[in-house]
């Protein structure tokens, strides 16, 4: 990989996001020995400017950033390091330097559950979410049920609308049977990535 370490007097910005997450975890520096001592070690190392020498991430607290990969961006001066984190990234203690938890998300289908999560611990009678956990898991199962054939049936049209429409009725039905058992898609992607 070729890196333009003159741009920055020696140093790149390298980017540290969560291998499995994709979270953002840091923002540190490399220069080439940093870059090199990485590949080698597999141990995320940085250049620190304020102590003027090579530091692993980890070396003092334990918290070490174990080496997944390392992209260079088009214009060849910007890392992306993905690394698998053991235990907290920031110094100060939070998994992140922007304070944030390193949780999978799923983007809207997290916000989604979210909301499930919402109508299930605080019911409504207006939610048609409420209603269903109302009624209980039977109900619930049956909706998925009857979700399933309607996205077969459709499958089996030329309508890709109504397809989508019932794939979607069936993901959001999937969604509110998993939080009726105690689970969430979290769960599920485990078992997958067991599975791979």
């Amino acid at each position: 990989m070729t890196i333009n370490f003159d741009k920055g007097n020696g140093l790149v910005p390298a980017i540290v996001q969560d291998a499995v997450t994709q979270k953002v975890l840091m923002l540190g520096y490399m220069n080439q020995d940093a870059y090199d001592k990485t590949v080698e070690s597999g141990k995320v190392t940085f250049y620190s400017r304020t102590k003027n020498r090579l530091w692993t991430k980890g070396e003092e607290s334990g918290n070490f950033l174990e080496l997944v990969g390392i992209k260079n961006d088009c214009d060849n001066d910007t890392l992306l390091v993905q690394a698998n984190p053991i235990g907290p990234t920031c110094h100060k203690g939070t998994d992140t330097c922007w304070a944030e938890d390193n949780e999978q998300s799923f983007g809207f289908l997290s916000k989604l559950e979210s909301v499930i999560t919402d109508r299930k611990n605080n019911p409504s009678d207006e939610s048609y979410t409420s209603s269903l956990f109302k009624k209980g898991i039977n109900k619930v199962a049956q909706k998925v049920g009857e979700e399933a054939v309607e996205v077969v049936i459709e499958a089996k049209d030329d309508n890709d609308e109504l397809f989508l429409d019932e794939s979607a009725d069936l993901l959001y039905h999937y969604l509110i049977l998993l939080q009726a058992k105690g689970f969430t898609l979290k769960d599920v992607v485990k078992v997958l990535e067991g599975r791979n």
